[in-house]
């Protein structure tokens, strides 16, 4: 399959003069539908995986493998505000570069909205990562063995089920038909809440060829026998997974199949779903995963089976999947409600960024500056306003080194007029010389400069970004956006 190019790359923007003004008609799906298309698979640079990686910051670590699959994922933010996961592997993982790179092509390759699509690779020396679409709301793991607020529901383990039947038929119509050791952690939640399958157990765990590196309990009695999985392996992973929504908890295959056996099936049953189900649908659920764990994998059905049984079962298709699961939706601010600093700041654009800022200059200072004027004829405020010039050189130059040095002077100076634009010029100086919590410092300054002014908002959007901490960013962007339409309302009504 091919893949799907960014629907918004053509579009013009909402700031070009060129384009004439009128209402809005575009709904938040939309916006949703055109920020969200996968891009096309690509080979990056690890300075590129680096750099929005923090320098693959401890606090941007999503998950760490142990030894059997030494790797760490990384959380990462690309050009365009597009969030993904980094997956890092050992150096003995992948020694073969050109085979890393050629399978992780064919697996970018799929695209489909069951899997959590592969964007990108990198393998320079010694370095083999992984790029993969950013799945926000944990794992099925998370949601069933280790919940805190409510269990995982019964019509959302339906449509866990249903979701990755389906992405597993879509691999295996692709001839994608192995996946490597499908287990609970492979299956995580996207934004809306719905589960998604993945990608990474598309590819071989490592260069031995080992597939399987949970506990042998949970292994395909083939894999046993001959150290090789086929298709019909990924059907049993499947029933195991089948049991794991069952009972919530983690039951070796074997005593599950032991306990359906005994007619003891509703034993398997989680005690926390009691009420939520009813028995002929748990009962026929148990049925296709004692399918799915039969011996001899001759015996077991094939993916469109699975899909075509679990399908019928749901029963509440219209409800979203973040309020089956109680999570709370993000709110999606459109475009033109933010000022274009705060667009800028929301793509991550710098360089626009840094064009808004010089435009802007020191008009949000409430006169601070014409205040020091009328004092020009004393030594110490002359030399401030000497000091406050070379800065604003060097920043509209771009030497964001002489920046900070000559702002830090002239915020020693300011004790008693301090200027929210100097903080918000050198909070932008820090970032671009990647000091980022320095830059999250001098935003915060400036809102205390200033306690309603968007800009100072909207920088520290830009740093806590960088920092990936995109909830916060996100509440800063909407705190900005809040006050920017505050002001407009108050220019208008002085207007009138």
């Amino acid at each position: 399959m091919g893949c799907f190019q960014s629907k918004t790359v053509n579009l013009p923007s909402p700031d070009d003069p060129s384009v004439p003004n009128k209402p809005e008609s575009v709904t938040e799906d939309q916006v949703a539908d055109q920020e969200n298309q996968v891009p096309c698979f690509k080979e990056f640079e690890f300075s590129e995986l680096e750099k929005v990686t923090n320098g693959f910051s401890p606090s941007c670590i999503v998950s760490e493998g142990g030894e059997k699959a030494p790797n760490v994922v990384y959380r990462g933010k690309l050009e365009g505000n597009r969030l993904v996961a980094i997956k890092r592997f050992s150096k003995q993982a992948w020694p073969d570069a050109q085979q890393f790179v050629a399978e992780a092509t064919g697996v970018g390759k799929l695209r489909f909205n069951r899997l959590v699509n592969l964007i990108g690779c990198c393998a320079e020396g010694n370095e083999r990562l992984l790029v993969a679409e950013y799945m926000p709301n944990d794992t099925l793991s998370k949601h069933l063995f280790h919940w805190e607020k409510q269990p995982l529901p019964w019509e959302m383990r339906l449509r866990v089920a249903d979701f990755i039947a389906q992405a597993l038929d879509h691999c295996n119509v692709e001839n994608r038909k192995i996946y490597h050791d499908l287990n609970a952690y492979r299956i995580l939640f996207d934004e809306e809440g719905d589960p998604r399958l993945s990608t990474f157990g598309l590819m071989k765990n490592s260069s031995n060829g080992k597939s399987y590196s949970t506990n042998l309990a949970y292994t395909p009695p083939e894999f046993l026998r001959t150290g090789r999985v086929i298709p019909e392996s990924v059907v049993y992973s499947y029933g195991t997974i089948l049991i794991d929504l069952l009972s919530g908890k983690h039951i070796p295959p074997n005593h599950a199949l032991d306990m359906i056996r005994g007619r003891n099936a509703l034993l398997l049953m989680d005690s926390s779903l009691e009420g939520q189900f009813e028995n002929e649908d748990a009962t026929k659920l148990v049925d296709l995963a004692s399918k799915c764990l039969q011996n001899e994998a001759k015996d077991r059905p094939d993916t469109k089976f699975l899909h075509s049984s679990v399908a019928p079962l749901q029963k509440q298709k219209e409800v979203a999947s973040h309020v089956l699961m109680g999570l709370p939706k993000n709110t999606v601010i459109l475009p033109t409600l933010l000022s274009p600093l705060g667009k800028a700041c929301s793509r991550m654009d710098l360089e626009a960024v840094h064009e808004i800022l010089l435009k802007t200059g020191y008009r949000d200072d409430e006169g601070k500056e014409n205040e020091l004027s009328f004092q020009e004829w004393t030594q110490p405020v002359q030399e401030m306003l000497n000091i406050k010039k070379l800065g604003d050189v060097a920043f509209r130059d771009k030497d964001f080194k002489n920046a900070i040095e000559c702002y830090s002077e002239l915020v020693v100076m300011m004790t008693t007029v301090p200027s929210a634009t100097v903080f918000a010029r050198r909070s932008f100086s820090y970032l671009m010389t990647e000091q980022v919590e320095l830059a999250l410092r001098d935003a915060m300054q400036a809102q205390v400069c200033i306690p309603e002014w968007p800009t100072a908002f909207y920088m520290q959007a830009l740093a806590l970004s960088k920092l990936g901490m995109e909830t916060d960013a996100n509440d800063m962007l909407n705190d900005g956006a809040a006050f920017d339409a505050k002001r407009q309302q108050q220019q208008s009504s002085w207007r009138c």
